[in-house]
């Protein structure tokens, strides 16, 4: 293995009257399928899941959204929309990061999706960062809650899972970036990660298909230990396509390691950006309507990566943030077509 990882009244006429407005639809109309996109979808493997992380983008009119809406109104109405893309299967809900959210707001989240959609949950950044951080980001002290399965499992695991029900497709911890007092002796952090992940199985006892995935932003975690903590808890880890982290093809033999296992990805940002290049993405990729920062090489190793590891049998979850080319919508197609190049490739040999 390789990447192939696995419508005459004689009445008079009434009087002229003003015509009757146009009623807008309460909600946000779904761009209608194009003929290729259909195709596309058709030749997907049924075991992955492509998505976004937020759909607050007026840019995605055409590509997503039938009309043009504000951010407002499509972060609060969107998701109905946006699931009807025959490309988008799931969606990574982001926002849980900044602040945990209830139950009744992930059962609206999934009461706006068909019974087919999935979503990837990020657990709240109160318990996977280390630190305590002031409004500028920076890291002022240590953070007590830091790895807490209790608080993850009241907070997190527990309102996710009663809330999106079978919906509910991948728990993602997102380690934020450790000090470096952290980084030198790891040994404590997987002690602390393998006890997180024990008690998420445990609370995960009759919903084995969850995935939990665990993604890191300091490459040196990515050892043999972090893997064995991974395994012993039958997690998988995240593919962080980032500027803080490797390239794919560098994170790819962790994965091998931890064979046979599930996929989860987030593309998050062009490395070409840098380790703290989201600021100049964003102002490069504005309204995020066209893919302005290309990528090719990602995509085709990501489709390879995809394409192995769903040919087994696995199931995928795949993201892309506008940041990762510039549009995410057009990324996902983009994607989509190298993996039907590949299953033609295939299917001929």
């Amino acid at each position: 293995m390789q990447d192939d990882l696995f419508g005459a009244s004689a009445t008079p006429a009434p009087a002229p009257s003003t015509p009757a407005r146009t009623k807008k639809p309460a909600g946000v109309e779904a761009a209608a399928p194009t003929a290729a996109l259909l195709a596309l979808a058709q030749g997907l493997p049924q075991t992955l899941r492509m998505g976004v992380s937020t759909w607050s983008y007026p840019g995605w009119d055409g590509l997503v959204w039938n009309g043009a809406y504000d951010a407002s109104t499509l972060s609060r109405k969107g998701l109905a929309a946006l699931s009807q893309h025959p490309l988008m299967r799931t969606v990574c809900v982001d926002r849980t990061f900044w602040r945990p959210l209830s139950v009744e707001q992930y059962a609206q989240m999934a009461a706006q999706v068909a019974e087919d959609f999935r979503f990837m949950v990020k657990c709240p950044n109160v318990i996977t960062d280390s630190l305590v951080r002031g409004e500028d980001g920076q890291g002022q002290q240590h953070n007590p809650a830091f790895l807490n399965p209790s608080l993850a499992m009241e907070q997190f695991v527990q309102p996710a899972l009663q809330g999106l029900g079978q919906k509910l497709g991948a728990l993602v911890y997102q380690l934020s970036p450790l000090p470096w007092e952290l980084l030198r002796f790891p040994d404590k952090v997987y002690q602390q990660l393998d006890g997180l992940l024990a008690a998420t199985r445990q609370a995960l006892s009759h919903h084995c298909e969850v995935i939990v995935a665990v993604e890191v932003r300091d490459p040196l975690l990515l050892t043999a230990s972090f893997t064995d903590v991974l395994q012993a808890n039958a997690a998988t880890m995240c593919l962080g396509l980032h500027g803080k982290m490797p390239p794919i093809e560098q994170q790819l033999p962790l994965l091998r390691k931890l064979w046979p296992t599930p996929l989860v990805c987030r593309w998050n940002l062009n490395t070409t950006f840098g380790p703290f290049g989201y600021p100049a993405a964003q102002e490069k990729h504005q309204p995020f309507s066209e893919v302005r920062s290309p990528d090719p090489h990602t995509r085709q190793v990501l489709a390879r990566t995809i394409h192995g590891i769903t040919g087994a049998g696995y199931p995928a979850f795949v993201t892309i943030s506008n940041d990762a080319e510039g549009c995410a919508p057009l990324s996902i197609q983009l994607l989509a077509a190298q993996l039907q190049s590949l299953a033609s490739t295939s299917s001929s040999t």
